[in-house]
């Protein structure tokens, strides 16, 4: 029995403005602030001699690699991607980066914004533009009818808001 598993479908090389900008935000805290942080706190416990029960060492040296694992897929991420911006024309229907408000027959309303792979934020509304739902919605105006197939059963959807506002 083998670990192999298939890779994994590439995400879409979407992203925001805002998340593109997120993105080297973090590796700018994480190669300047962070990693000298740990540098100098693996340094001191280096001086306490013996290393191999040491455990602010052995954490330290963890933390390192887990900071450069992060700012080397970060870095390539970002050469990835590319930032889409708003324009004027994509007024009026849904297209990447929109602000979408939904009301089912049930009256329930809900508000998500397509986004990137690298930006998704559930408890913000933010969708990954591969979900079914953003691809569902790609393309609609206001007043349209979607129909999204969920665990639960297929869901429709009516578009009831589109905003391109931040």
């Amino acid at each position: 029995m083998s670990r192999w598993r298939p890779p994994s479908k590439k995400s879409s090389p979407y992203i925001t403005p805002e998340g593109l900008e997120a993105l080297r935000a973090e590796v700018r805290q994480l190669w300047k602030v962070e990693r000298p942080q740990v540098t100098e706190a693996v340094h001191q416990a280096a001086l306490n001699g013996d290393r191999s029960e040491n455990g602010d060492y052995i954490y330290g040296k963890k933390r390192l690699r887990e900071i450069d694992r992060r700012v080397r897929y970060l870095s390539k991420r970002i050469e990835e991607v590319s930032a889409v911006h708003y324009s004027p024309q994509q007024e009026g229907k849904i297209y990447f980066g929109a602000w979408v408000t939904l009301e089912n027959d049930s009256g329930e309303q809900a508000k998500y914004r397509i986004v990137g792979a690298d930006e998704i934020a559930p408890e913000l509304g933010y969708i990954s533009v591969d979900s079914p739902m953003a691809k569902a919605l790609i393309g609609k105006s206001i007043d349209d009818e979607i129909n999204v197939n969920t665990p639960e059963g297929q869901r429709q959807w009516f578009v009831e808001e589109i905003s391109y506002k931040v």
